[in-house]
């Protein structure tokens, strides 16, 4: 652990009304990887990063960043890190190449590093054409690209990204994966928290689940899936009035209570096809139309709601007060 580029251990942090925020978080970040951290709203994510940020003190529990403890030298930890939060921090009375000189000029950087550093940065990012134009005219996609550019003005090895892809359309969202995913092989080490568990699935080497402010779960995407997730067989109906009784039929079927989601029926299957067979026969025996049916491999969705009892947030706007320390 002592190798790795992001180190925390035994984060605890108290808001005001004894909130308890973080109960006790340890993560480590291998150089040049990226750990996906995951949770429900409030789950202590956004405080996470704050604390390996800076920009909040934790009550007790140590970090370090880069070879820098957090604590004890925020300041150098602060120019060994990049960080872009949940939403666009660019001018947007300036230019997209002025912002890039703006970071570049805070960071010390002469005229000259600073107007070369820019233009390498817009190139990097496909801004070059929109360089001249202020950052109003910009569409989120470009302007959270132009944020991710800022964050990496003065080249940082550790780089934290709260939720960057959110409220972007699927286009605007892949593109940013594929810029995540250059700067990687590039050597730079990543912290990316999201709810959209796909990115997760994507670009995580490792992945750390946190609840009610502790990690709950740590390993690679099929890691937890093997260990917490599981196949299941899912059962579309003509009629979602139907989905009721069909669960009934297939109670005994699988390894567990079916469920039911609208139209929608799923039946635990850690034995596969022979469950899927079974299914196929009941439904058969009692005249009951699918419109569909499939066997399901296990999905970073199935680990989330077997881990912390409910789905990922819909909104990643509706934040909990545990997550008020930004």
């Amino acid at each position: 652990m002592s190798d790795a580029a992001i180190l925390a251990e035994n984060l605890v942090k108290t808001f005001k009304g004894d909130v308890r925020a973080l109960e006790g978080v340890s993560l480590s970040v291998e150089s040049g990887t990226v750990l996906g951290l995951l949770g429900p709203n409030g789950a202590g994510k956004t405080t996470t990063v704050n604390v390996l940020t800076t920009l909040l003190r934790p009550d007790s529990g140590r970090a370090r960043v880069a070879g820098v403890d957090v604590l004890a030298d925020p300041a150098e930890a602060r120019r060994r890190i990049g960080l872009a939060g949940q939403y666009a921090a660019v001018d947007e009375k300036l230019t997209g190449r002025e912002n890039l000189m703006l970071v570049a000029r805070l960071n010390h950087l002469s005229g000259a590093e600073s107007r070369s550093r820019a233009t390498a940065l817009l190139e990097q990012f496909g801004l070059t054409d929109a360089g001249g134009r202020t950052a109003t005219t910009y569409s989120g996609g470009m302007r959270r690209r132009l944020d991710l550019a800022a964050a990496l003005v003065a080249r940082p090895p550790v780089l934290f990204l709260d939720e960057p892809t959110t409220g972007l359309d699927p286009r605007s969202r892949i593109d940013l994966w594929a810029v995540i995913e250059d700067l990687v092989r590039e050597g730079v080490t990543v912290l990316l928290t999201t709810q959209y568990l796909e990115e997760a699935d994507r670009l995580a080497d490792r992945i750390s689940l946190v609840d009610h402010g502790r990690v709950i779960a740590d390993g690679t995407a099929a890691e937890l899936k093997a260990r917490h997730g599981g196949a299941v067989v899912e059962v579309r109906l003509e009629d979602s009035a139907d989905a009721g009784s069909v669960a009934g039929l297939l109670t005994d079927v699988g390894e567990g209570p079916p469920t039911v989601d609208g139209d929608l029926v799923r039946v635990p299957a850690s034995a596969g096809t022979r469950v899927l067979a079974e299914v196929v026969r009941r439904l058969d025996d009692h005249q009951v139309a699918a419109r569909g049916m499939a066997l399901r491999e296990p999905s970073l969705d199935d680990v989330f709601l077997s881990l912390t009892g409910r789905p990922p947030e819909a909104d990643p706007d509706d934040t909990d007060p545990k997550e008020t320390g930004r």
